[in-house]
């Protein structure tokens, strides 16, 4: 079937569209300022009087919150310690009620204010608690006032707690803000929580050693059944260590040590027993190290050793997670963010999905619009439709997809009459982590690039197509299961990988499966199936979830090797999880400095939806730590800084980010590794549906959009796209060289989609790298075959392998050319690699999109030039 260049496209003019909006915006902000109430003004002038007064810290603010009840669903705990005094806390109509505050240590308080709604406490009492379950009371009063009240009290606790025993109006309980001041009491920071942790040994993959430090009680590490065993944690950098806090499953130690090491190579002892008591051990002692292991030596039982945490506290430190100040478990996320649970109506929830899409679903206004938008749903049952436009999220909150049902559909389709059934430009949309009960049998979702579809269970059928049989170009499906068939038809290319199909139905041009149970034979060209059994490495990506306290968690997949369906077939997907407290919201307002400042203190991020503007580059410097976002938060660099840097470390995973390129060049968006460095096979950095702009939302400029230097990265999904259409678009507007390239040893790419760049899209440096699935199409606008030569060379290869490497292979590649501003253009080939039997391709095509343009060879000088009906020119292996 004939595609639809997207060069052919409408290119749709918003500047002044975005300008009249910016300066409503304004005057909004502005009528809201001069119409807000006195008394509320006065109220929060009292509170930053209060403030300003203290010369002690604010402790409270995004600490975990908890309370005797709610109102409602929208005047949570944690809206009383967010910082903000729009939302509040306000508790059931009787009397007692109380509100609580983890500070996440022991603290010495030295003043509360409560900034009372109208419904205030009369009598009331400030206590502290060492644990959360005895208290002291600090403060007591049978006179409460209500507004804004300033108690300067004296205490000592990490838990602080409102108790109101009787109510001044006929309401409950209703705070604003309920504010925490003191100071941290010096050695009771957690340090080990979500920093890498390694083993002697482990029982098997579902007792790895993160297990014990990922903040749960419900994961544990274990280890073989011999003597001696070890578990040991790295801090990040030297720290003094004050307390250890050992939670044992039944399975402890009689006898074992303590010790600490400044390398993780040699060992100090500093607390030793043998007469282990078994659970839950606390350890007060003084030692300093990075390093922190408990070393076992005598079994209590026959079985291994088994914790269920591994808590080191102190000062110092510095990996991902130990040193974050503790944020809230249950975040407020933002505007952007709607979050769903049954309690809700399913006309409330339609009414908010109708919303969101409609704002979202019009590719002349929404395509580059600034909206972006997240649908979150609690496990439950929804009979609900949710139709995904541009820059949205859909996605469950439980902890395996089946916590989450969806009876009715989650679909895309060609949705406006503007797109005349034309699905090629359905970007930037996802759906993750729920079951689906098609109200017809079979959910559609008729997307092109950068729209994952991923951890989903659907009941039924699937179709990758518009509904008007129109073109689609381009998808990619992960950690599913479809009982029934997934139909394709005019899809051009699609990636399957880790997933259960009932059948397969369909091909075009390239369609590719690695570890997919039901996929079709092996029959590249024709028809054009391209057929691996397993994945070589896989791990599923992070991902946000609620667990059976109501907090939220971030789970992190395991990491599997020759992997094959869904990594949750047996019920449950194997891996680790960390505390929301771990992780820093990224929200409206936060600049580059605030995020650098989160990332530097150990804290992980969650990105809400939103645009960011980044004056200086993002540093990740810490091993494990975990980058997520939703609802396709972008990221864009000023200045000409790079957007983002990764560290040679272990573990990054990050997840879900759009990078646009900003009007000043940047060198690259991406960097991963500042030099090939040592190897990270046991764990490594994951890069998963993270995707690149340069232009179309506005003139950009980026030489390099992702720039590997790492050994061992997995590169899952990404799709880098110099724009084609939009605005700031021209071969001398939106300059860009190169969309990856890799330099890293061992490096895995699956599902690479990679278009437009006006030199080589992929530069491919380093020893031994694979790819599997291969989309491209080459830049569209040379203005002659002068300024597009690459040394004496027509073009430039989509694909390049360096000369100097040895050992690289590739499944599933397909390059189309559509040169539409100048047809006499031509590319000499799609793929220039070294002629060495271990560089071996699979499955390879180039096709003319019209015959609008040619390339004369698909790789090196073997292949056909592209013919003129836009019918592909195929190499079946390489040599």
């Amino acid at each position: 079937m004939s595609a639809v260049p997207r060069g052919a496209r409408r290119v749709y003019a918003r500047r002044r569209l975005l300008i009249v909006g910016a300066f409503v915006a304004g005057l909004a902000v502005v009528a809201a300022s001069a119409i807000q109430p006195p008394a509320a003004r006065a109220a929060r002038t009292s509170a930053g009087a209060a403030q300003a007064s203290l010369a002690a810290t604010l402790l409270s603010q995004g600490k975990p919150a908890t309370a005797s009840s709610t109102e409602n669903a929208g005047t949570p705990a944690s809206a009383a310690v967010d910082g903000s005094t729009t939302t509040r806390w306000s508790s059931a109509f009787s009397d007692p009620q109380w509100l609580q505050v983890d500070l996440g240590a022991s603290a010495s308080i030295t003043q509360v204010v409560l900034n009372w709604e109208a419904a205030y406490g009369k009598a009331f009492t400030i206590q502290t608690s060492p644990d959360g379950a005895a208290w002291t009371t600090i403060y007591s009063t049978t006179t409460g006032t209500g507004g804004v009240q300033t108690l300067n009290i004296t205490g000592t606790g990490r838990f602080v707690r409102m108790n109101g025993t009787v109510r001044g109006t006929a309401y409950g309980y209703s705070l604003w803000e309920f504010q925490v001041y003191g100071t941290i009491a010096t050695g009771a920071t957690l340090l080990s929580q979500g920093q890498p942790a390694t083993a002697s040994s482990i029982e098997n993959a579902g007792t790895p050693a993160s297990a014990a430090v990922d903040g749960s009680t419900t994961t544990r590490w274990s280890s073989a059944r011999s003597d001696p065993q070890w578990l040991q944690v790295d801090l990040g950098s030297s720290a003094s260590i004050t307390q250890v806090v050992l939670n044992w499953e039944a399975a402890y130690a009689r006898s074992f040590q303590i010790q600490t090491s400044p390398d993780g190579a040699a060992w100090t002892t500093i607390y030793s027993t043998t007469t282990g008591t078994g659970g839950v051990q606390t350890l007060n002692i003084t030692g300093s190290g990075r390093y922190v292991r408990m070393n076992g030596t005598v079994r209590a039982t026959v079985y291994g050793y088994s914790l269920w945490e591994f808590q080191v506290y102190g000062t110092g430190g510095g990996g991902s997670g130990g040193g974050c100040p503790v944020q809230s478990d249950t975040p407020a996320f933002g505007p952007n963010v709607h979050v769903f649970d049954t309690s809700m109506s399913a006309a409330t929830i339609q009414a908010q999905l109708n919303t969101d899409f409609n704002n979202q679903k019009d590719t002349a206004t929404a395509q580059f619009a600034a909206n972006r938008v997240a649908e979150l749903f609690k496990p439950g049952a929804y009979g609900v439709t949710a139709n995904v436009g541009f820059y949205t999220s859909v996605a469950g909150l439980g902890q395996n997809p089946d916590d989450v049902t969806i009876n009715g559909d989650v679909t895309v389709d060609a949705f406006n009459a503007s797109d005349q059934g034309n699905a090629t430009q359905n970007f930037w949309r996802s759906a993750e982590n729920l079951a689906i009960n098609p109200s017809s049998g079979t959910d559609r979702w008729a997307v092109a690039q950068a729209a994952p579809f991923r951890r989903i269970d659907v009941h039924g059928g699937l179709n990758v197509f518009p509904a008007s049989f129109g073109y689609a170009s381009g998808g990619y499906i992960s950690d599913t299961r479809v009982s029934g068939q997934v139909a394709s038809a005019s899809q051009q290319q699609w990636y399957s990988k880790d997933s259960t199909f009932g059948s397969w139905s369909g091909s075009v041009w390239n369609m590719v499966f690695s570890g997919v149970g039901g996929a079709p034979a092996q029959t590249f060209p024709s028809p054009p199936m391209t057929v691996l059994g397993t994945t070589p490495v896989s791990r599923d990506v992070p991902y946000l979830y609620v667990d059976g306290t109501g907090k939220y968690r971030v789970f992190l997949p395991s990491l599997r090797t020759n992997a094959s369906g869904p990594s949750w077939a047996s019920g449950s997907t194997p891996g680790t999880s960390l505390p929301m407290s771990q992780f820093y919201v990224v929200k409206a307002g936060d600049t580059a400095a605030t995020i650098n400042s989160a990332l530097s203190s150990g804290c992980n991020l969650f990105f809400t939806p939103g645009v960011y503007h980044v004056g200086q580059t993002l540093n990740v410097t810490k091993a494990g730590t975990v980058i997520l976002g939703i609802g396709f938060p972008t990221i864009i660099p000023d200045g000409g800084v790079n957007a983002m840097s990764i560290a040679d470390v272990d573990g990054v995973r990050i997840k879900g980010l759009l990078f646009d390129a900003g009007t000043t060049n940047s060198a690259a968006l991406l960097t991963v590794g500042p030099a090939v460095g040592a190897s990270h096979a046991g764990n490594p950095t994951t890069i998963q549906d993270v995707f690149f702009r340069i232009g179309g939302a506005g003139a950009g400029k980026a030489t390099n959009s992702l720039v590997v230097n790492s050994n061992d990265v997995i590169i899952d999904h990404i799709w880098a796209w110099r724009a084609d259409h939009g605005a700031g678009v021209g071969w001398t507007t939106n300059t860009a060289d190169n969309g990856l390239t890799v330099n890293g040893n061992n490096v895995l790419a699956t599902g690479l989609f990679v278009e437009h760049y006006q030199k080589s899209e992929v530069v491919w440096n380093g020893q031994n790298g694979k790819t599997i699935f291969f989309q491209n199409e080459m830049p569209y606008d040379p203005p002659n075959q002068a300024a597009w030569m690459n040394g004496s060379v027509n073009g430039y290869p989509a694909y390049k392998v360096g000369a100097g490497v040895t050992s690289h292979e590739a499944w599933g590649m397909g390059s189309y050319c559509y040169f539409n501003v100048n047809p006499a253009v031509n590319s000499y080939h799609a793929f220039e690699v070294p002629n060495n039997a271990a560089v071996k391709f699979h499955d390879l095509l180039t096709v003319s999109l019209g015959g609008v343009g040619t390339i004369t060879h698909v790789i090196n000088d073997t292949g056909a030039v592209t013919a003129s009906n836009t019918t592909p020119s195929n190499v079946v292996s390489y040599p």
